[in-house]
């Protein structure tokens, strides 16, 4: 279906790689992610628009990028599956140790809708206040493992 590494049964984070915020996020869940659950790749890259155009998130022949995080879950496989907004960063709280799991789940108590609302005015004025870089900075050597 795709020409993505075996992830072995972690989700795949599809994030604004030029965005300061998701930027920032990522290397935050880098570092709490002690337990290896995670990937990561950007909107920007080949696998990132891969999964943009698939999931008819971007046209094919659009330069945009999506206003949102995304997390796959088997991704490359039949079973694929795009969770967005809010319920991704739900998703990725969940694979973290304590206590982040406990953190998304009173979250999750909460309707979808309702978080979205806090997501989208994130996503509204994250370029405003955590800037935007030229290009997606590259991992660090001892990171790069975690990128595909």
């Amino acid at each position: 279906m795709s020409s993505f590494p075996e992830l072995g049964g972690r989700l795949l984070v599809v994030y604004d790689g030029t965005c300061g915020l998701c930027n920032r996020a990522v290397r935050w869940l880098v570092w709490h992610d002690r337990l290896d659950r995670l990937r990561f790749t950007s909107s920007e890259s080949e696998n990132g628009s891969i999964l943009l155009i698939r999931h008819r998130i971007v046209a094919p022949e659009s330069r945009l990028i999506p206003t949102t995080i995304l997390v796959v879950r088997n991704a490359g496989t039949p079973a694929e599956h795009i969770l967005i907004r809010s319920q991704a960063v739900l998703a990725i709280l969940d694979e973290l140790p304590p206590p982040w799991p406990a953190i998304a789940g009173t979250l999750g108590l909460f309707p979808p809708s309702v978080l979205d609302v806090g997501y989208r005015l994130v996503a509204r004025w994250r370029y405003r206040i955590w800037g935007r870089a030229e290009s997606c900075p590259l991992p660090t050597p001892k990171d790069k493992a975690r990128f595909v």
